[in-house]
């Protein structure tokens, strides 16, 4: 083998090294990404059972139900629609009805009991995640602090 072939071989080798590298990467992204939905847009869309979303919107009032040790049953709604939400765990402390939260987790029995593994509220009264807080505003279900309600 010549010298230019032998060089030739490393660069080939390192860029196969590189590229199989990136596209391991790529994988590893693609299998942890969970899309963000509201209730309302549950039915509209094709959720196959099992696969990892988001679900944002309020804790509906009246729909927080505390089961045996740390488990909870709550409504998440977009003043439309309400999603029933079953969580085993231990909640964020600003959790409570009318307040806005994420849940992340998996529809296990259809579309009907969404299974959440995590779940967040918003973390003062100025704050809340920009998705949610936006498609709320497209409903005029949520106002910021100081504006008019619509």
């Amino acid at each position: 083998m010549t010298r230019k072939q032998k060089r030739l071989t490393v660069i080939a080798g390192g860029m196969s090294f590189i590229i199989a590298a990136v596209l391991l990467i790529m994988f590893a992204f693609g299998q942890s990404v969970a899309y963000f939905y509201m209730p309302g847009d549950i039915a509209a869309s094709n959720i196959v059972p099992g696969t990892r979303i988001r679900l944002g919107g309020l804790v509906a009032e009246g729909s927080v139900v505390r089961g045996e040790g740390s488990t909870v049953s709550f409504k998440v709604t977009d003043g439309n629609t309400e999603i029933p939400v079953s969580y085993t765990g231990i909640l964020p402390d600003l959790f409570r009805e009318g307040q806005g939260v994420v849940t992340e987790g998996r529809f296990e029995n259809g579309l009907q009991g969404f299974t959440a593994d995590t779940v967040l509220a918003k973390h003062d009264e100025n704050y809340m995640p920009r998705e949610v807080a936006d498609r709320l505003k497209e409903e005029g279900m949520w106002q910021h602090a100081g504006e008019a309600t619509q």
